[in-house]
């Protein structure tokens, strides 16, 4: 295996090397030191949380990861600050099932605003069990100590000090904490030690250089690609040209002047291995096989919505009607409505998924790049047939991933060619099977409707998503009939609705939001199966609800910011639309201005806003557009943001920037292609992303930071309105109208750009 262990690692680890130190006449060690041993990885041991190492750092076990946002940074930094160490001293070990309690992975953005605030608290409760120790050893009150850089001295005579290393380093905790008896992202503990005042923060709010970043660029870390275990086969499975199809018959004969290659098959599901590499890549590119008749018939990419409008909902969840909405709808002076829709899209990982398992009698191991380490380990225990506490999870840096991409089924994939092989087994997909078959993000269309009195006051407002559920597979990862594998060998579907509807805090008299879903376009081993992309729905949602809302201000004659202002009720809301529109130095308009910068290219200026799980963001977007070709170029961006207390200012204006670039991608370029046998966006021409041309040129963050409100998520909310605040723009620049993402050249010019 290629990955280096260092010492400090080990001495992370799970108590493969205890070092104690004794005090000079202390008796009774064990009462005061707690166990040698690590003790059971269970959510009420301190222990499975905060472990002191001999030389004094410290290594917090986190059951989640970091998707290179530098979030793990930020927990540091969290557990830091209640120890009083620097961050410097403070280690994250993340995503290991052997390490660390199931906190749910990267999920949903709450890798600080849950996973965070457990080990926060946890390491305040350690720093009071240490406090508490020296309070024995010196025989003072817990009242005449102070703590200082992981020393604890008497605060009249501060030469009588002890170092957290002399007090417990290299043993183990042995205190229980209250647990709230929730695994993954809503797991919380805590115990006697109260969690500093902010006040006192002295490292919570500063931003130290993440330590990820040198060995990325130096290529000295490993990645899952660079995984090898002794006796390893890689492996490659082999998808149908047709969606639905299964392999009938298998020509052996077609790959036998290959070496040691070798043909796995378990009912639907078809795979090749070999020793070497490149050998398993010309197997699968070689073998004969026969294929079923299959004729998914999908629709067209450019005919999905009309087959979203006409085919009847399964499932309708509606919000909670505010007001009488059928009344205020009875006779307005006005009334305004809208259509919009969205694509599919893939998450387009920078690389395939790749995943290594190996199986030794009722014991397994799994090193995968997915963003939920755990529950892809009890996928993997579950293909096997083992006990989920006998598959060891070893998250390893991947390509990427922001939501349930492909790396949950090379898991799946992995784990039942080696139970069919007998053999360590690594697969990894190539460029296709990494875009044209990952789960998607749903195509939707969103309508809405509001209802003007004479003054142009709005009476009623209604807003209705239709589309693709966002969970036909599940995001964890630990059911078999949640990944392609177990669909192939007929696993029992279980696919669920799910959609979502606006955040936003519009004051209207009356208002009514609701979403439906419709059936998945092949119910089994579907490339267009979906589940979560980054922020999942929400840049559809809000791409519809925020153009919806300039529409209705330009229809008044109303300034988009003012109407915004006018109906919002939240101050918070209030706070980042100003501080986003006077950063960017909005013009009030009541109409499309077109202005010119010279030849054929105009420029223009739009804003959207929304919120997130308790974050609150408004943009402005400013873009350049060539009148005759509808080239677009997102040129600027203005951010105010506001997530309650600011952990690292430097890593959440990192992660807005990356929002934003990612955001424009995804409205100016993303749409996976098909046609009515299969995804036909395989590769980086047929699925164009942002390229480095293309980005902004500025991207201005304005951060709010709320140090009496507990942090929340940074990780999606900036994308949330990025499309909206371009297509906004290109009203203003244009004064063409467009409705459908993403805003290509062509549908500029089809929406009637000159």
């Amino acid at each position: 295996m290629t990955i280096t262990v260092t010492r400090r690692a080990a001495l992370g680890g799970i108590g493969a090397l205890c070092v104690s130190v004794v005090l000079p006449g202390t008796k009774a060690r064990a009462g005061v030191f707690g166990a040698t041993a690590q003790p059971p990885l269970r959510p009420e041991n301190l222990s499975s949380y905060i472990k002191v190492n001999a030389d004094g750092t410290v290594v917090a076990f986190w059951g989640k990861m970091d998707m290179g946002q530098g979030t793990d940074l930020g927990v540091a930094q969290m557990v830091a600050e209640e120890l009083d160490l620097p961050v410097s001293k403070v280690f994250v070990q993340q995503g290991d099932t052997a390490t660390s309690i199931n906190q749910g992975g990267a999920s949903g953005s709450t890798g600080i605003q849950t996973g965070g605030k457990a080990l926060q608290s946890a390491a305040a409760e350690a720093r009071h069990q240490l406090v508490e120790m020296a309070s024995r050893h010196f025989g003072v009150p817990l009242t005449d100590l102070q703590v200082d850089n992981g020393v604890v001295s008497v605060a009249l005579d501060p030469s009588k000090k002890v170092t957290y290393a002399e007090l417990i380093g290299g043993r183990f905790f042995d205190t229980q904490l209250e647990w709230n008896e929730k695994i993954g992202n809503g797991l919380f503990v805590r115990g006697k030690g109260t969690i500093k005042p902010v006040a006192d923060h002295k490292v919570i709010g500063t931003s130290p250089m993440r330590r990820d970043v040198p060995v990325k660029v130096l290529g000295t870390v490993d990645y899952v690609v660079d995984i090898k275990v002794d006796g390893m086969l890689h492996a490659r499975v082999i998808r149908p040209e047709v969606a639905g199809a299964v392999p009938l018959e298998i020509d052996e004969a077609s790959i036998q002047h290959i070496p040691d290659v070798r043909v796995v098959r378990e009912r639907a599901f078809l795979a090749v291995v070999a020793p070497k590499e490149w050998d398993a890549i010309k197997a699968a590119e070689q073998l004969v096989v026969t294929w079923s008749d299959s004729r998914p018939n999908f629709p067209s990419h450019t005919g999905v919505h009309d087959h979203l409008r006409k085919t009847t909902a399964t499932h309708r969840e509606p919000g909670k009607d505010v007001g009488n909405v059928e009344v205020a709808f009875a006779s307005p002076a006005t009334v305004i409505e809208a259509a919009y829709e969205w694509p599919f899209q893939s998450h387009a990982s920078m690389g395939p998924a790749c995943a290594v398992v190996e199986v030794k009698g009722d014991i397994a191991t799994l090193w995968t790049g997915s963003q939920k380490p755990h529950f892809a380990a009890a996928g993997v225990a579950a293909i096997l047939g083992l006990p989920e506490e006998n598959v060891h999870g070893i998250w390893v840096p991947g390509p990427g991933s922001y939501g349930r991409n492909d790396a949950g089924d090379a898991a799946a994939d992995a784990a039942l060619i080696a139970k069919l092989t007998g053999k360590p087994i690594r697969v990894q997909g190539m460029r296709r099977d990494g875009t044209g078959w990952d789960p998607k993000g749903p195509a939707s269309i969103h309508t809405a409707r509001v209802g003007l009195d004479k003054e142009g006051n709005v009476l009623a407002w209604h807003f209705e998503s239709k589309g693709f559920s966002r969970v036909d597979v599940n995001s964890n990862e630990s059911a078999v009939h949640d990944t392609l594998a177990g669909q192939l060998i007929d696993a029992p579907l279980e696919p669920s609705d799910g959609f979502g509807m606006p955040e936003e805090s519009y004051g209207f008299p009356a208002k009514r939001k609701a979403w439906e879903t419709v059936v998945p376009l092949l119910d089994r081993a579907s490339p267009l199966r979906t589940s979560h992309l980054r922020d999942p729905v929400g840049p559809q949602i809000h791409f519809a609800s925020e153009s919806f809302l300039d529409e209705v201000a330009y229809g008044i004659g109303m300034d988009p910011v003012d109407l915004r202002l006018k109906y919002l009720t939240d101050p918070r809301d209030i706070a980042v639309v100003k501080a986003a529109t006077e950063k960017a130095g909005w013009q009030p308009r009541t109409a499309a201005r077109r202005q010119s910068i010279g030849g054929d290219r105009l420029k223009g200026q739009g804003m959207a806003y929304a919120q997130r799980s308790g974050t609150h963001v408004a943009i402005v977007s400013e873009v350049e557009i060539d009148s005759k070709t509808g080239q677009i170029w997102a040129r600027k961006f203005t951010v105010a943001h506001d997530c309650g207390l600011i952990i690292n200012p430097r890593q959440l204006t990192l992660t807005i920037e990356g929002n934003i670039v990612q955001g424009v991608s995804r409205a100016v370029h993303e749409e996976v292609q098909f046609d009515e046998n299969m995804v036909t966006s395989v590769d980086w021409e047929t699925y164009p992303i942002l390229d480095i041309t293309e980005t902004p040129e500025t991207i201005d963050v304005v951060l709010i930071d709320r140090k009496d409100i507990a942090p929340s998520g940074a990780g999606e909310a900036t994308i949330r309105p990025v499309a909206a605040a371009i297509a906004n723009a290109i009203y203003d620049a244009t004064g063409v109208r467009i409705r459908q993402a993403p805003f290509t050249p062509e549908k500029l010019r089809a929406a009637g750009l000159a």
